[in-house]
C-alpha cells in the first residue's frame, strides 16, 4: 500500500476494510471475533477492540497457517465451529459466510467437518488453485508458486474463507510444516491434514467479487468502485431516485428513504440519513447529518456532523451547516455558515450570514427563534439569542440578545461627502500628466 496506515485499516465506502469483514461476520451470526495481527499492529488491535473483538498477536510473520494458529490461546475455551476470514476482503457478505458454514455442517461427521469457499476466477493469476477430488470434495489447494503448469490452468481458486471445528483445527495447525517455495506455514495445507485424519473438506461456491482481496492502492480503488456499485443498486432497488448514479458516492451506512431524489455529483460521508421525499441537489457534500422529508439541500451545500435538517427546510448553494438544528420550513438559501446553532421553524437566514461560534478556545451556541428574519451579511456573535419573529438589519453585527419581534440595527452612521469622488479622480488624472 506504500502507507504508514496498516492495510486493513484503509477505507472502502468510509469504513476500514477490517470493519466490513467484522460486519459481515456478525450479520452471519458470529458474535465472537478474534482479530489476529502482528506485534506491531497496535492500530489494528485498537480498531478490533473498539468494535467488540478480541485480539491475538502473531509474533513472527510465518504465513497464513501460523497467523490462524495464533488465535489458539484466545479460543482455548471455545468448542464449536470457527470461521477464518481475511481482513483485506471488504466486499465479503454474510451470505458467503453462511454458505461456507452450511457446507461445513452438511459435510461434517460428528460435527467435525470443514469447508472452504471457492470461486471461478475470470483471470486466476496468482490465486491458489483448488483441486477437486473424484468424490466432489476438496483434494488439495496448490499455491501459485508451487503449482505445475497443468495446475495453473485450473480456474477454480481459493477464496481464503474456511469453516472448521475449532479444537480439531488447532490440532491440524500444530502439524503444519513449511516445506514449500516460500518457507511458510500455509493455511491451505489444513484440508490435506484433515483428509489424512479422515475428514473431508466441502466446497462452497461463491462469486469472485465477494471475496476480492486488496493488496495495493489500485486494488483498493477497484474495491471502492465495486462497493459503490453494490450500494447504488441496493438504493435504486429500494426506490431512491438518482439521475446519474455513477456520479454519486455513498458510505457503507448511508440510509436513504424511497422517493428521495439525489442529483449528480453528491458525496455522502459516514452517518447520513435522508428521509423519503427529500431532495439532494448536485455537488453537495454531506456527512454525519440527518435530513427530513421535504427538505431541499443544495446545490453546492455542505452538511457536517451534527446537522439536523427538519421537514421542508431549505439549505441552498454554498451554505455550510455544522452541529446545528434547522427547524421545519426554515430557509438558508445562499452563502451562509450555521455552526452550533438552533434555527427555529420558518426562520429566514439571509445571504452572507455567519454564526461566529468559535473564539479560538471554546464553541458557543446561537439560537434563532421561529419566524425570525436574519438580514443579509449579519454576523451573530455567540453566545447570542434572536427572539421569535425578530428581524436583524442587513450588515449588522449582533453581540447581544434580541427580543422577540424586535428590529436590531447595528451600523455606523452614513457619512456622505458630495463631489469627493469626482475630485479624487481628477487629482489622479492630473498626477499622471
Amino acid at each position: 500500500m506504500k502507507s504508514s496506515l496498516p492495510k486493513v485499516l484503509h477505507k472502502v465506502a468510509g469504513l476500514p476494510m477490517l470493519g466490513h469483514v467484522i460486519q459481515a461476520l456478525r450479520a452471519a451470526g458470529i458474535d465472537r471475533i478474534v482479530v489476529v495481527t502482528s506485534a506491531a499492529g497496535d492500530q489494528v488491535c485498537a480498531f478490533g477492540v473498539s468494535h467488540g473483538c478480541e485480539t491475538a498477536i502473531q509474533d513472527k510473520q510465518l504465513g497464513t497457517g501460523h497467523a490462524a494458529a495464533s488465535a489458539k490461546d484466545a479460543l482455548k475455551d471455545f468448542d464449536g465451529t470457527i470461521v477464518i476470514a481475511s481482513g483485506d476482503t471488504p466486499l465479503i457478505t454474510a451470505a458467503t459466510i453462511s454458505a461456507v458454514l452450511a457446507a461445513k455442517e452438511a459435510a461434517g461427521k460428528n460435527n467435525r467437518g470443514l469447508a472452504l469457499a471457492a470461486f471461478e476466477a475470470a483471470d486466476p493469476g496468482a490465486y491458489g488453485r483448488v483441486l477437486v477430488a473424484p468424490d466432489g470434495f476438496l483434494d488439495r489447494i496448490v499455491e501459485f508458486k508451487d503449482a505445475s503448469e497443468s495446475e495453473r490452468k485450473v480456474r477454480l481458486c481459493n477464496a481464503g474463507l474456511y469453516a472448521v471445528e475449532a479444537k480439531k483445527f488447532f490440532d491440524w495447525t500444530g502439524a503444519l510444516n513449511n516445506n514449500n517455495a516460500q518457507g511458510e506455514y500455509y493455511l491451505t495445507d489444513i484440508p490435506v491434514l484433515a483428509r489424512a485424519d479422515g475428514e473431508r473438506c466441502a466446497l462452497a461456491a461463491t462469486d469472485e467479487i465477494s471475496v476480492t482481496g486488496v493488496n495495493s492502492r489500485a486494488e483498493l480503488a477497484g474495491a471502492e468502485a465495486l462497493m459503490q456499485g453494490r450500494i447504488r443498486r441496493r438504493l435504486l432497488d429500494a426506490g431512491v431516485g438518482m439521475t446519474a448514479p455513477d456520479t454519486v458516492y455513498f458510505s457503507y451506512d448511508t440510509e436513504i428513504g424511497p422517493d428521495a431524489a439525489i442529483e449528480s455529483y453528491v458525496v455522502f460521508g459516514p452517518g447520513v440519513t435522508v428521509a423519503s421525499g427529500a431532495t439532494i441537489r448536485a455537488f453537495s457534500h454531506i456527512e454525519g447529518a440527518s435530513i427530513a422529508t421535504g427538505a431541499i439541500i443544495g446545490p453546492y451545500a455542505r452538511l457536517r456532523p451534527g446537522a439536523k435538517i427538519a421537514e421542508d427546510a431549505h439549505i441552498g448553494n454554498f451554505v455550510e451547516v455544522k452541529n446545528s438544528e434547522i427547524g421545519k420550513g426554515a430557509k438558508a438559501n445562499h452563502l451562509t455558515y450555521l455552526g452550533d446553532a438552533i434555527v427555529g421553524a420558518k426562520a429566514n437566514i439571509g445571504a452572507g450570514t455567519i454564526t461566529c461560534n468559535y473564539d479560538g478556545y471554546t464553541k458557543a451556541r446561537t439560537e434563532i427563534g421561529a419566524g425570525a428574519f436574519i438580514g443579509s451579511d449579519t454576523a451573530l456573535v455567540a453566545p447570542v439569542k434572536v427572539g421569535a419573529g425578530a428581524i436583524t438589519a442587513a450588515g449588522s453585527v449582533i453581540t447581544e440578545n434580541i427580543e422577540a419581534d424586535a428590529l436590531a440595527i447595528v451600523r455606523a452612521p452614513l457619512v456622505q461627502k458630495r463631489g469627493w469622488a469626482a475630485a479624487f479622480r481628477a487629482s489622479r488624472t492630473k498626477d499622471k500628466k
